[in-house]
């Protein structure tokens, strides 16, 4: 037999979820590889287009708009188990009731979101809260209202992802990304020979560009696949709003929490030690968090996988994906270790040194992948299950401390931007011991109280 050949008969065996689930994979990692390709091009790119401190600019916005997307009140991973719970109940009618009071809803939330931020904007100092130069207050208003409308209108057209997914045909939806970053990349280097540097013109280039793919997909796929589920004034049934919600809301207080901890810490490293530090901080997130990218595939994969198995009470197929990814674990944090060895080379060859990422930054880092990755292996599974109070009580208690605790070691301990990656370290140990206690409740029948709800 031929290496293709077994390769063939490794990923046709077993039961149908695990063979969808491989060729989703594999699939995917190849999509994946052309999505970490455009972004270790962009990083150079964009530096050397706006300059070191304004591309941190420009990273500080970015996380401050992704903010938004959690204002859904959590309905995208509301109806992303709702859905797949309907496909596995035969519920196709419901499937679709649920699709389309997921889009009317989110419609209506950001819409007013949208109104209220048009009132707001012209009393903000956008320059004092980015640390930014008073010279650019007027563009960074300007830029704030394309990027935050484009990110709105790309956020609900990214529904028909979330469907796909839901499908467990994770493969698909991955494309969407790497498309629309294709898209922005061939714009970019054309306004980089035709224009002179702006923020304006990248906010217009990467808020338009996901829109646009995200449009057509849907256009598309609601045409073809999923046809018979495709969203319709007709069935829209608020009734159905709570049960989307309850569900929701607790993925959006988890969401939230997420947000603080990480998207926060771009703020705190502005402020404290200024937006040059934020470019060193995002290229060595940048160059660890590619583990963290390639695990994400097979653990998002899963988490419709664990929905469809736990439903159906599955558990020895649930019992040996974990095992595998755990051993996955242990293989990857040998990896991590080589790539730490090897950070400063890395970085070198990448973005040449106008940025400086000091040892500690890249150390600390580099753990935290290892914290996120092995806390992931069992979230994803807890997700799958809609069995996430306790994480929500974690992720909360932690986010309030996140920051005094970052604060504390990068300025009191005088660790600056290392001590703030530091403290993301400390605020997810929490849930990385208590995701495989409460898994190991679930799985074996023991969830009672909090461990199961």
């Amino acid at each position: 037999m031929t290496p293709i050949n077994r390769i063939k008969k490794a990923i046709n065996s077993g039961n149908s979820r695990s063979i969808k689930a491989r060729k989703n994979i594999l699939v995917s990692f190849g999509i994946k590889a052309v999505s970490i390709v455009i972004g270790f091009i962009f990083v150079p790119l964009l530096v050397n287009y706006l300059g070191t401190a304004e591309y941190g600019i420009w990273i500080t916005l970015s996380s401050i708009v992704a903010w938004i997307s959690y204002f859904d009140i959590g309905l995208g991973n509301g109806l992303r188990n709702r859905f797949a719970e309907s496909l596995a109940n035969g519920e196709h009618n419901l499937a679709r009731i649920y699709v389309s009071t997921t889009y009317a809803a989110l419609s209506m939330i950001f819409g007013a979101f949208f109104v209220i931020f048009l009132i707001v904007n012209p009393f903000l100092n956008w320059s004092q809260i980015l640390n930014a130069p008073e010279t650019l207050s007027h563009d960074l208003s300007i830029l704030l209202v394309i990027t935050v409308g484009f990110f709105l209108l790309r956020f609900i057209f990214k529904l028909i992802s979330i469907i796909i997914t839901a499908d467990q045909r994770p493969a698909i939806s991955n494309t969407f990304d790497p498309l629309s970053n294709l898209l922005s990349l061939s714009i970019i280097l054309i306004l980089m020979k035709t224009t002179d540097p702006s923020l304006i013109n990248l906010g217009l280039v990467l808020g338009a560009s996901p829109v646009v793919i995200f449009l057509a997909a849907s256009l598309y796929f609601f045409n073809r696949d999923y046809k018979a589920y495709r969203p319709t004034f007709r069935l829209v049934n608020l009734t159905y709003f709570k049960d989307l919600a309850g569900l929701g809301i607790q993925f959006f207080i988890i969401q939230i929490t997420v947000v603080v901890i990480m998207s926060a810490n771009n703020l705190i490293i502005a402020q404290i030690v200024g937006p040059e530090a934020v470019t060193s901080y995002n290229v060595a997130y940048k160059y660890f968090g590619l583990i963290s990218m390639v695990f994400v595939i097979i653990t998002n994969t899963y988490w419709s996988a664990f929905t469809e198995a736990y439903i159906k009470k599955d558990f020895s197929w649930i019992r040996r994906v974990m095992k595998n990814l755990v051993w996955l674990w242990s293989g990857i944090v040998f990896v991590i270790i080589l790539m730490l060895v090897f950070s400063n080379q890395f970085y070198l060859i990448w973005v040449g040194d106008k940025v400086k990422v000091p040892f500690l930054l890249s150390l600390f880092t580099a753990l935290f992948i290892v914290i996120y990755i092995w806390y992931s292996i069992f979230i994803y599974f807890i997700n799958g299950t809609g069995r996430i109070k306790l994480q929500l009580y974690t992720t909360v208690t932690v986010a309030v401390l996140h920051i005094p605790i970052a604060l504390f070691l990068s300025v009191h301990l005088g660790l600056g931007t290392a001590g703030v990656i530091l403290g993301s370290c400390i605020t997810y140990l929490p849930g990385s011991i208590l995701g495989p206690m409460q898994y190991y409740r679930i799985i074996n029948g023991k969830a009672t109280g909090i461990w199961g709800k």
